[in-house]
């Protein structure tokens, strides 16, 4: 059956393990590539995490009409904030060399010592390391594909909480024709 033909449950569940997967290269590229996050990652690994649990508490709650919109629109949240984030992580990668901050402190040394509100506007404003490009897969950047990720998994959300059919509903369909 295709994904468009999938109940809730499965599109949840599915795109729970999809997050899944992507954290589980996120860390693969770190430990094993030796590929360090800079800070504008570590917020899109967050956004994946965000989505993540919502869809597997979707999922597995499999709840019926207007409370599935709860749940996407907590999925939504999140991938609204990685989507903000992958597009600035982007467009730091895009600047010419002469453009690009300097490197600042880690992330860790800026929740230490900042405000939440100052770290966010710090992480925001970019630095060196977030714009160096140390991975590429067809031409992409992992903010690029992230940002692909998003969007798909957005996508699927929307669809999961518009789907009314439940898999009894589709077979009861199925055996009629």
């Amino acid at each position: 059956m295709a994904p468009w033909h999938w109940p809730y449950r499965a599109v949840y569940l599915v795109c729970f393990l999809v997050c899944g997967a992507l954290m589980a290269y996120a860390l693969y590229a770190e430990y094993r590539l030796g590929l360090a996050p800079c800070p504008l990652c570590i917020f899109q690994r967050v956004a994946f995490i965000w989505m993540g649990v919502w869809f597997l508490v979707g999922g597995l709650h499999a709840p019926r009409g207007n409370v599935r919109w709860a749940y996407c629109v907590l999925v939504l949240l999140g991938a609204a904030w990685g989507i903000a984030v992958a597009v600035r992580h982007l467009y730091l990668q895009s600047l010419p060399p002469d453009q690009v901050p300097s490197c600042g402190p880690g992330l860790n040394y800026m929740l230490q010592t900042f405000p939440f509100a100052q770290t966010l506007k710090l992480v925001f404003e970019g630095s060196g390391e977030c714009a160096q490009v140390n991975w590429r897969f067809l031409g992409l950047s992992m903010p690029g594909w992230t940002l692909i990720w998003y969007v798909l998994l957005s996508a699927f959300a929307i669809h999961g909480a518009l789907h009314p059919l439940s898999p009894r509903q589709i077979a009861r369909r199925r055996s009629a024709l």
